[in-house]
């Protein structure tokens, strides 16, 4: 081994690191914020410690390398640039955090080379996990646990009733939110049984179904820690089957399931602990493309700071809104006082325009209409995203499940305070198009921020309560129908005329 030249390989790619960082600066706080506030994500914060002693543990190995500068790698530097910047132009967290990790492990392989990359190939994959990912699995996980959990009540005898994800006893209800699907344990699975098997097993058949069995255990875990909450509740009372069921389940829970699927393979591991990593005497050939590791580091920073450029080049398109917008006259529909039985509003931090107020009809029909109008999107100022739009973080309300589609847009069922049942129909405008899935309005904003189109996007709900005298989708249907199309609506709150 030379040290002068691992020395002044590793000082390029540390410079390359720190300044890389510091580009980014803005999305490493936000992951940094994640990591550190999320419930789901906090395992996150053990990532970086795990890859720093995954690549100590390869040290001897890597001590009979030599490191070479290698251009090829910027090609790995450049798709992470335009991962970046794709997530920037759509407002997607996910394509920006996962960008910044590509672009990090793409100096690794520029600067130390091909070689050195191949030894290092599964911390640097490892690293993956410091991006925040996983949160679509909540819906399905939730309807799993439902499932398991009214199975079991049943089983046990316990008159329990379900609509969406509420779940009525007789002497209380509960909702599987989010936080109860289990979620965040899988996605620490995924990440704790994807070491475990790299580490302890040398069989591809014996990782795949430890995997498998670091991904089933927790979903069943959960569903019986679910179900017995609820049963606690049934005997007892809900104000101490839930304040034991928070502590257990912070504490305890997460702790008890990793240590039973650690249990679970312990007996088929197949890898010695001193067994090595890899062999460098296979990893010995001279590469082609070599260049001088200074020259290395700059044609990174040169890499990642045209992205930068690029997304500064489109962030000033934002389209000049009117100064003042008004709630639309509705052909007998006529404006009354909000409703003070059970407020609701949805949220939009950052919008340009934001518009609410109730209509009535002659037929005692209430609706409420919302709209928010953004001349363009960016980091903070999104229609879409966590906890913005008919439901907010930690909210009053909760989602009980979708409804069916109402004249083109999505309906979602809540329930809020007292058991007031309430019923959202949303519709976006990004671009000529009006729509009601998220992922389509991603797509639509990247087309319109990178193609130079048309840069606002408006939100556009219709909510009615439930009571006694209405059926809120009769009333919304009514109120779509006079209040005309979506899109001439959304342009016309936005300043475009139609």
């Amino acid at each position: 081994m030379s040290v002068p030249q691992w020395r002044l390989h590793l000082t390029a790619l540390s410079a390359v690191a720190v300044a890389l960082l510091a580009l980014f600066w803005p999305d490493i706080e936000s992951l940094a914020h994640i990591w550190w506030t999320s419930t789901t994500f906090g395992h996150c914060l053990f990532i970086a410690p795990v890859v720093g002693w995954l690549v100590w543990q390869r040290r001897a190995g890597l001590a009979r390398m030599r490191p070479a500068a290698w251009t090829p790698g910027l090609l790995v530097v450049a798709l992470g640039g335009f991962g970046w910047l794709v997530g920037d132009a759509a407002g997607v967290a996910l394509a920006r955090h996962l960008g910044i990790v590509l672009m990090l492990q793409g100096a690794v392989v520029t600067t130390l080379g091909p070689n050195v990359g191949r030894a290092l190939l599964f911390p640097l994959a490892y690293a993956v996990f410091l991006v925040p990912f996983g949160q679509g699995m909540e819906g399905p996980l939730q309807t799993a646990t439902v499932a398991m959990t009214m199975a079991l009540l049943h089983l046990f005898g316990v008159p329990a009733t379900v609509d969406g994800v509420l779940i009525t006893i007789p002497n209380g209800y509960f909702e599987v939110a989010e936080a109860c699907s289990g979620a965040k344990f899988v996605i620490a699975m995924v990440a704790y049984g994807t070491l475990v098997a790299n580490v302890c097993f040398v069989s591809w058949r014996r990782r795949l179904a430890f995997m498998a069995v670091a991904l089933v255990v927790p979903v069943l875990a959960n569903g019986v820690r679910a179900f017995a909450t609820i049963y606690a509740a049934y005997c007892t009372s809900v104000e101490r089957a839930t304040g034991l069921d928070h502590i257990v389940y912070g504490w305890l829970f997460f702790g008890v399931v990793m240590a039973g699927v650690l249990a679970i393979g312990w007996r088929w591991f197949d890898r010695a602990p001193d067994a090595p990593a890899f062999d460098p005497a296979t990893l010995q050939a001279v590469p082609r493309w070599r260049c001088d590791p200074l020259q290395a580091a700059i044609l990174v920073l040169v890499t990642a700071s045209a992205f930068v450029t690029w997304a500064g080049a489109i962030a000033h398109r934002a389209q000049r809104l009117p100064d003042h917008i008004a709630l639309p006259v509705v052909a007998g529909w006529h404006r009354v006082a909000a409703s003070t039985r059970a407020p609701w509003m949805p949220y939009y931090p950052g919008a340009d325009h934001f518009l609410f107020g109730r209509y009535a009809d002659g037929r005692g029909h209430l609706v409420d209409l919302a709209i928010a109008v953004y001349g363009s999107q960016r980091e903070g100022k999104e229609l879409v995203g966590f906890g913005i739009g008919p439901l907010r973080e930690d909210d009053v309300w909760v989602r009980i499940g979708n409804g069916p589609d109402l004249a083109g847009g999505s309906s979602l069922r809540m329930v809020g305070p007292g058991r007031i049942e309430r019923e959202v129909v949303t519709w976006y405008r990004v671009g000529d198009t009006v729509t009601h899935a998220g992922s389509m309005v991603k797509l639509e904003t990247l087309k319109a921020r990178l193609l130079g189109g048309l840069q606002r996007g408006v939100a556009v709900h219709v909510s009615a309560e439930r009571r006694a005298d209405q059926d809120p989708r009769v009333a919304m249907t009514r109120f779509a129908t006079a209040l005309g199309p979506i899109a001439v609506l959304a342009d016309r709150s936005a300043g475009m005329s139609r």
